[in-house]
């Protein structure tokens, strides 16, 4: 399959067959109910996703590339045109489990993430190539200098599994940074404590990362019913944990 790389669609087509492999092999894909890829682009994981899956589906932004893959619809292997950022992903599921995989475009990656946890209840894993860096702050624990919201956001919903790294030179066009594929799992019984209003946990994250280098007191004087308590409050926000803002969240004075 040729096509020509857009900008646009912030598309870096992976070529390198042994980095296929161990996704693949990572996926397992005769185990899975019904798999989704996310820009399939030129077909280098989903080629072999057809040839194993009992069911997948691809989601393709540029219908270029949408055209060519549709020529190999069947009964098991259905393409839908759009963007991953606005699907609901919530249709393809029947009752099974989704299991959501693909190489992000990295200009979107942290949006498509945010998206997809909306439908975590329809989602058992997720196999993503992200930039390494965003890996690394998804991964992140407190006090480590990636931690940040991404941290915490993302592992208030599910375990995150770094697998490996893959370089620029997997890629055509490469990027000029290196890539990472990990693995997120959706929490079936939350290690968390139970989180009263999700809209005000994550205004909480918000803020508190916004002004790291304040104490909590002062980073978070803005938010409406909330006087920061002593054991939090001259802490900064890369010191506290994703049950630390949970306590801090349900706190309504």
């Amino acid at each position: 399959m040729t096509h020509q790389a857009r900008k646009r669609f912030g598309q870096n087509f992976l070529h390198d067959s042994g980095v296929i492999h161990r996704i693949i092999d990572a996926i397992q894909p005769e185990t899975r109910s019904h798999i989704v890829e996310i820009g399939p682009g030129q077909a280098a994981l989903t080629t072999p996703l057809i040839a194993a899956s009992k069911q997948l589906t691809v989601i393709e932004i540029d219908r270029d590339l949408a055209a060519i893959l549709q020529k190999r619809e069947n009964e098991h292997f259905k393409v839908m045109i759009g963007d991953a950022l606005q699907f609901d992903f919530s249709t393809l599921s029947q009752g099974e489990k989704l299991t959501v995989v693909g190489n992000l475009p990295y200009n979107i990656s942290t949006p498509i993430l945010f998206h997809l946890m909306q439908y975590q209840e329809q989602i058992d894993d997720l196999f993503f190539m992200l930039q390494k860096e965003v890996v690394e702050r998804m991964a992140a624990s407190p006090r480590e200098k990636e931690y940040g919201r991404l941290s915490i956001m993302i592992q208030y919903f599910c375990a995150v599994n770094p697998l490996f790294q893959v370089g620029p030179h997997s890629f055509s066009p490469a990027p000029k940074v290196d890539s990472m594929v990990v693995h997120l799992r959706p929490w079936k019984i939350s290690p968390h404590p139970k989180l009263n209003d999700f809209k005000r946990f994550s205004l909480i994250v918000q803020h508190a990362f916004s002004q790291r280098r304040k104490t909590l007191r002062n980073a978070l004087s803005q938010i409406p019913d909330l006087s920061v308590p002593e054991t939090f409050a001259k802490k900064r926000a890369e010191e506290l944990s994703v049950s630390d803002f949970i306590a801090l969240a349900n706190i309504k004075t």
